[in-house]
């Protein structure tokens, strides 16, 4: 591996410099700033420390070679044999994880989550599979210490979720579920099913960054169209008693939002608001990665909501991800979500294909 020496070296002196600035007795007053340097240090941090370790192993193997030069006892040039293979394994591990720590961060991979998860083929079968989903999902992000807010939800009477949308918040919540996106399938004899076949039915997974203060999304007033209405559903928070709920239709692209979950008018234009902005800026990604078609075929199904990535087999109890062709026989435990197991084997996978990628461009 190239290691880019003046690049680390770079960023050693500025995490030093960070260190100091945020020791200045002035700093305390300026809160924008040091949440800002704090931010960079975080980012920093990790890479100087793997640097560092990289560099005490690279000058122990130095020592090594030369005492084992000048050493003539067998049992001390034993011991220093041991320290030195020691020191090339551990500078080895340090090489990859530098690897790793210097590929391009995805620069939505901190913020929150919108998530939408719709039936597909399959009726309410697909709808009871539907909110199987979101309750996997929202049992991880409880895992995880992330909050889940129920945005809109279509019930179809019998448990089922026509379809939902859901915000998650939580540090790095888009880095590990953006893996997520696209169709899941679900094999199994569903209850109505008397003559035990088994069925297959398929639903939609939807995973967006939330568009924050510092994306500018224009939407001007005369594209949207604002509706007030009485919140509908089965009960539970998927209902309101007084004209709350809100839908905007935006007529240059098509997309509707509708808002009920919140007690006030307010809350839930607030919310539906925010949620618009957050599709548009889904949108610009999305033409990007089509423009960059070269980069979005290196990754691992971040972005094709058309593309078949999961299926859930009930008879044989097993989980099976088609993109990395991975299969885990622990679907209850999925289910209940434990879906880290999953989502780190994505991440790896795609780090993979992006430093064979890197290196394919060294080369």
């Amino acid at each position: 591996m190239h290691i880019p020496f003046e690049k680390l070296n770079e960023v050693e002196n500025r995490l030093e410099e960070i260190l100091r600035r945020l020791s200045e007795p002035d700093m305390a007053s300026d809160t924008a700033q040091m949440q800002r340097l704090m931010k960079e240090q975080a980012e920093l941090q990790p890479v100087t420390e793997v640097y560092r370790t990289y560099k005490d192993c690279a000058k122990t193997i130095e020592e090594c070679l030369e005492l084992l030069d000048s050493e003539n006892d067998d049992e001390m040039r034993d011991m220093l044999k041991d320290e030195l293979a020691a020191a090339k394994r551990q500078r080895e591990e340090a090489e990859k994880r530098l690897q790793l720590l210097l590929l391009p961060k995805d620069p939505n991979d901190e913020k929150n989550v919108i998530m939408e998860i719709r039936a597909g083929a399959g009726g309410d079968e697909a709808a009871l599979f539907a909110a199987e989903i979101w309750r996997m999902y929202a049992k991880y992000a409880e895992s995880r210490g992330w909050k889940t807010d129920m945005v809109s939800c279509s019930e179809n009477g019998i448990g089922g979720f026509k379809e939902c949308t859901c915000i998650i918040t939580g540090r790095g919540a888009y880095s590990q579920l953006k893996y997520e996106s696209g169709v899941h399938r679900v094999q199994r004899v569903p209850e109505t099913e008397s003559g035990g076949r088994i069925h297959t039915s398929t639903i939609t997974v939807a995973v967006m960054p939330e568009a924050d203060d510092t994306i500018e999304i224009d939407i001007p007033d005369k594209d949207v169209r604002i509706d007030v209405m009485r919140a509908s559903g089965n009960g539970g928070q998927c209902v309101n008693t007084t004209d709350s709920a809100v839908r905007l239709t935006h007529y240059p692209t098509g997309i509707v939002i509708y808002s009920q979950t919140e007690k006030s008018q307010i809350q839930n234009k607030a919310k539906a608001w925010a949620l618009l902005k957050s599709k548009l800026y889904d949108l610009e990604l999305q033409k990007r990665h089509d423009a960059e078609a070269d980069l979005r075929r290196s990754q691992i199904g971040t972005g094709d909501r058309s593309e078949k990535i999961r299926t859930y087999n009930f008879p044989q109890g097993r989980v099976t991800d088609h993109r990395i062709k991975l299969t885990s026989h622990r679907l209850e435990e999925t289910l209940n979500g434990n879906v880290q197991e999953l989502i780190d084997a994505l991440i790896s996978a795609d780090q993979a294909a992006k430093l064979a990628k890197q290196e394919g461009y060294g080369s």
